[in-house]
């Protein structure tokens, strides 16, 4: 099989926030430095930042401190996150929504004396949201794409990364091994440095919201090459995904938590509100893993809207305002036939983002020298639930970070390292192995691993549904094996990466069932029916998932509690209330 083959200084993977910042802050840092975006759709249209309706968390106004966002993430995260990446988040939002604004041309709403509009979101102290109505990831995702159109990135699109191939002495990551889709032949490009920013994404759940590309490939690469990933039993549900019927893609899609924050009501099938009865303080703006349980809760016990989900009510808020607030949110429940501002809109809680991933360090870098990290691939930042607004935060702060890390990894002399040429013929049998079974289609698969993910390692999990799930999952990866692909045209040949993506999927399924059966206790979104208390938190263990053979390895790994500890914080009221909600004024 021939394989092209290619250099680069720097090579990213991914084109969402982090990716983007990666690339642009290496240029800055280092303007004769060849550095290439790598992605798998087109670069600034693919991805999960540009679908991010809700906003940007940074501690800003007055009364706000970098310190209460640090402790609303960190009890977010119910003390599993690894707090040096925590802090660092809170700390470097403050400078990137800077640089977001002055130098990348972001424009976000902002309030009539001119600063910058904050929102409420969900499980914290204060209004810090930033946002550009409800399409904030649309106007950082264009200013970024403008910026690196005039920076003199290399862009590698439709090219679909299939391995992380180590250096042949082991001292590194030498490159990575594509499939260009626009072609179905593979290429090999060799880098310097290398940063895995694809941004997980779990579809393998009946109702999700990431975008279809997003199918945990760089986890499966990551896993396959030797990385270690923590937390990956904690997948979190949006509470409110949009619940549009059979008929439409849509079903899924985020309603985002602004509408909850705004004062939007939640209502069973008998139009009676109910939150309450699962957060009596809170109610609608509880957390999310909260709000997602009390709606799983009222679909189990059959207070269901006509499609099995629940309601949500804004008309009360005044149908001018709320098509004024949330204009891309009310076109999309219009789509589908549901009127947000003066209607009822039918909802269920849908996976939304990892908060698991790969163990790396505040500098980005990863245990194999040469590769660096950043967003939604990465776990720690987040513990076991992530915050509304924290996530497009982590993605730029993150992002900017691995940009210079790998810059001056570059400067002070790192090698092209010469690969490990068996690990590229083995990521090439892997890619052909479907062209070797007789042709069919995996579609089947794809729509049991959903269901069993949903029903078995979903909202509500216990033992038995998780080793219930765990043996499924392995009869998906039997029946995966079974189904092949008609070997003719190899460009754009969708039934051959539909395939793929479902393997990706079924590998990180397993990892999520594994870590799930560890964790005998509850946190965040990671709730065991059969063991509902959070246990001890000052001997809190977070699980770390590694390859061994064809199987799997786990560990439970004690959190460092290295600048709070649980009963400890760094506010004096912590547990105040938040301020009313600002009215939004457009930009």
């Amino acid at each position: 099989m021939q394989i092209e083959r290619t250099k680069t200084d720097i090579l990213v993977l991914g084109s969402g926030g982090a990716g983007l910042f990666a690339a642009l802050h290496a240029l800055q840092a280092d303007p004769t430095l060849e550095v290439t975006v790598a992605v798998k759709g087109l670069m600034g249209k693919s991805g999960c930042t540009r679908m991010v309706q809700g906003g940007y968390n940074v501690a800003l106004s007055k009364g706000d401190s970098i310190e209460r966002h640090f402790m609303d993430t960190i009890v977010g995260g119910k003390w599993l996150p690894r707090q040096d990446l925590a802090w660092r988040l809170v700390v470097g939002a403050v400078e990137r929504v800077c640089e977001l604004e002055n130098e990348i041309g972001c424009f976000f709403d902002r309030n009539p004396d001119g600063t910058l509009h904050q929102k409420a979101f969900a499980g914290q102290s204060f209004d810090r949201t930033v946002h550009k109505s409800d399409l904030t990831g649309i106007e950082i995702i264009n200013r970024l794409m403008e910026q690196v159109r005039g920076a003199g990135v290399r862009r590698m699109e439709e090219h679909r990364a299939i391995e992380l191939v180590p250096a042949r002495d082991g001292s590194g990551i030498s490159g990575v091994l594509f499939i260009d889709m626009r072609s179905g032949g593979y290429r090999f490009v060799q880098a310097k440095a290398v940063l895995l920013a694809t941004g997980a994404g779990p579809t393998m759940y009946l109702y999700h919201t990431p975008s279809g590309e997003k199918t945990c490939d760089g986890l499966a690469m990551a896993l396959r090459y030797g990385l270690q990933l923590r937390d990956m039993e904690m997948v979190q549900f949006h509470p409110t995904g949009l619940l549009g019927g059979p008929d439409t893609r849509m079903t899924g899609t985020v309603l985002e938590e602004g509408l909850r924050g705004a004062g939007g009501y939640l209502l069973n099938g008998n139009h009676e509100r109910f939150m309450s009865n699962y957060d009596a303080a809170r109610a609608e703006r509880s957390t999310r893993d909260v709000v997602s349980r009390g709606i799983y809760a009222e679909m189990r016990a059959g207070r269901t809207s006509p499609m099995g989900g629940v309601y949500i009510q804004m008309s009360h808020l005044g149908p001018k305002k709320v098509a004024k607030t949330f204009p891309g949110m009310v076109q999309r429940c219009a789509d589908c036939g549901f009127d947000l501002a003066g209607g009822l809109v039918e909802v269920v809680p849908t996976a939304h983002y990892l908060m698991g991933g790969v163990e790396f360090n505040v500098d980005c870098t990863t245990a194999s020298p040469g590769l660096f990290a950043a967003g939604e691939d990465c776990g720690g930042v987040h513990g076991a639930n992530r915050l509304g607004g924290n996530g497009v935060a982590n993605s730029t702060v993150f992002g900017g970070i691995a940009g210079d890390s790998m810059a001056a990894y570059v400067r002070k002399g790192a090698p092209l390292r010469d690969p490990d040429e068996s690990v590229i013929e083995a990521g090439v049998a892997r890619a052909e192995f479907p062209f070797s079974r007789p042709a069919g289609t995996s579609l089947p698969v794809r729509e049991a691993l959903s269901r069993t993910m949903w029903d078995q390692v979903g909202v509500m999990r216990t033992g038995a549904s998780i080793e219930a799930g765990m043996a499924e999952v392995a009869q998906h990866h039997d029946a995966l094996r079974q189904v092949g692909v008609q070997d003719g045209a190899r460009h754009f040949n969708l039934s051959w990466h539909d395939w793929l993506n479902l393997e990706s999927l079924v590998t990180i399924s397993r990892v999520i069932a594994t870590a799930a059966q560890a964790r005998e206790n509850s946190r965040g979104a990671h709730y065991r029916e059969d063991f509902p208390e959070p246990g001890d938190l000052d001997s809190s263990c977070y699980t770390r998932v590694t390859q061994q053979g064809t199987g799997l390895n786990l560990e439970m790994v004690p959190v460092a509690f290295d600048i709070v500890k649980p009963g400890e914080s760094l506010i004096d009221d912590e547990a105040g209330a938040p301020p009313p909600a600002q009215p939004a004024t457009a930009a």
